[in-house]
Order: structure tokens, then sequence, then C-alpha cells
């Protein structure tokens, strides 16, 4: 069931009236999407941090728009680089009954060999691109990393077949990998320019 968000129009203001709203426990946004033009509108932040830890940032919200009902997700939050607070966040409308194109987290489960033999774990992209239903929406994506040996790498094109979501991201789009712990790599590359000497 999706969560309800209370929101309010406003105006597209100037710096200064964005300021103001933050200032008042409001955060700027825009809703723009299915059968629906652009519209700023501002929420409040308290109520949009209670909602995403209920809902999650993937889950599809429902909000009041000049009497009207519109299903929403998150499509991008602006936050400041210095502290947590967010400074904009973009809505998405959606037509329940079409699928959309979602980023969805990647949760990593289980003890890689790798890592228990000292191998250093690197996540280098921790999303992938999916087309789901709103309605089916993960929270995230789970990739079993128990069998990931010391220079061994998951790719998208290693849980397409595993998952039930159409993915968008290239196959070769590196989701984890286990690198060589560091003192070895230096010491094998201090071996070696021994052996050139």
């Amino acid at each position: 069931m999706s969560t309800v968000l209370s929101v309010n129009k406003r105006e597209a203001g100037h710096r200064s009236t964005l300021t103001q709203l933050r200032k008042g426990g409001a955060i700027p946004a825009v809703i723009y999407g299915y059968n629906l033009d652009s519209t700023p509108i501002s929420i409040s932040e308290k109520e949009f941090r209670k909602s995403i830890q209920k809902n999650g940032q993937n889950g599809v919200f429902s909000m009041e728009l000049d009497g009207k009902k519109v299903n929403v997700v998150v499509s991008e939050i602006q936050r400041c680089s210095m502290k947590e607070e967010v400074n904009h966040i973009d809505f998405l409308a959606i037509n329940m009954s079409e699928a959309i194109e979602a980023e969805v987290p990647i949760r990593l489960v289980g003890e890689s060999v790798g890592i228990s033999e000292g191998g250093i774990l690197m996540q280098p992209n921790l999303e992938v691109k999916i087309n789901v239903k709103p309605a089916d929406i993960p929270e995230s994506i789970e990739v079993d990393i128990t069998k990931l040996k010391i220079g061994e790498s998951i790719m998208v094109v290693d849980i397409r077949d595993t998952i039930d979501f159409d993915i968008i991201s290239e196959d070769n789009h590196i989701l984890v990998t286990i690198m060589a712990p560091v003192a070895v790599v230096e010491k094998t590359a201090a071996d070696s320019v021994q052996e050139q000497v």
C-alpha cells in the first residue's frame, strides 16, 4: 500500500524564497510526468524522512494535488554536500500499469572466500537500473558473494538470469570484485624489480 504524502503547491521562487521554505522545515520539490505538467511543490522534511523510512526510497507514494490523487516515485534527491540536508526532490508521476526505469541498490550477502583469504572487497557500482512496474520495484537486489575468490568479479551478466527483473544496465557493469591484498601486490612488484636488477 502506498504512503500518502501531504504537499503544497508553491511559486517557482527565487533563492531567498527557497531558503525561507527550508528554514521553515519544508523541502522545495517538483512533480512532473504522467498526465501532469511540471509543478513546483513543497513537502514537510519531517514527513518526507518518516515516509522514506517506512516505505523506502524506491517505494510508490501517493499525493493529492489540486484535489486529484497522483501516484509518484522519487526520481532524484539533491542533498547539501556539506550536510545530510535534502535541498530539493524531483517526484515522477507514474502510471501504475506501465513499467518504468528504476535504479535499485545492490545488497551483498554471504561471506566471500576471497575476503577470508585476505582479499579486499570493492563495489564500483552500488546500483543497477531495471525496467519494472512501480508496485514491483524492489528495495534492493541481493547478490551472493560467497564463492567469490581473490581476483574474481560479479557483473550484471552473472546475475541477469538469476533475478526476476529486466535489467537495463550493461552486461559488463561490475557490481563487486575481490582485489588482492595491497601488501601482496606491493611485495610482488618489489620482487619483480629485484629480479630485473
